[in-house]
């Protein structure tokens, strides 16, 4: 199972992040996750929100730069290593992490990883024969 990411490219000046939070904001749309990356110039907000569909058309019509991509989700234990475990699956299939972040909902025991991999196929095919959790947008 695959997870929608939106990434919005942007100037990393005041009062950007702002237009692209209260834009989302006045459409009543919520973040689920949250990243951003920067450079002196530019960033890269990468979320993923309760109705994706719906902020991209959002952000695209307030003349913001977004993308979709799709990231794998992972459910682990939420204890020391549990990470590390998923880590090494796939350094062990020599499948590079291109980046990734993980959330835990108060309410579980368990943590959320979203990564996004150079082979999706082979690491879902992985995934899935060690018997680890794949999310998709509705369990988030």
């Amino acid at each position: 199972m695959l997870v929608k990411q939106l990434s919005v490219f942007m100037e990393n000046k005041p009062g950007r992040l702002y237009k692209l939070t209260n834009a989302l904001g006045k459409e009543g749309l919520d973040f689920v996750t949250l990243s951003i990356a920067d450079t002196k110039d530019y960033g890269i907000v990468r979320f993923i929100a309760r109705d994706n569909d719906k902020a991209y058309e959002v952000l695209k019509n307030a003349g913001f730069a977004v993308e979709q991509t799709s990231l794998i989700g992972v459910e682990v234990p939420d204890v020391p290593n549990a990470l590390a475990e998923v880590i090494g699956l796939l350094e062990k299939e020599d499948i590079n992490i291109e980046y990734l972040y993980s959330f835990v909902l108060t309410n579980y025991n368990t943590a959320k990883i979203l990564l996004k991999v150079e082979d999706t196929d082979k690491a879902i095919k992985l995934f899935e024969s060690k018997g680890i959790k794949l999310l998709s947008e509705k369990i988030l």
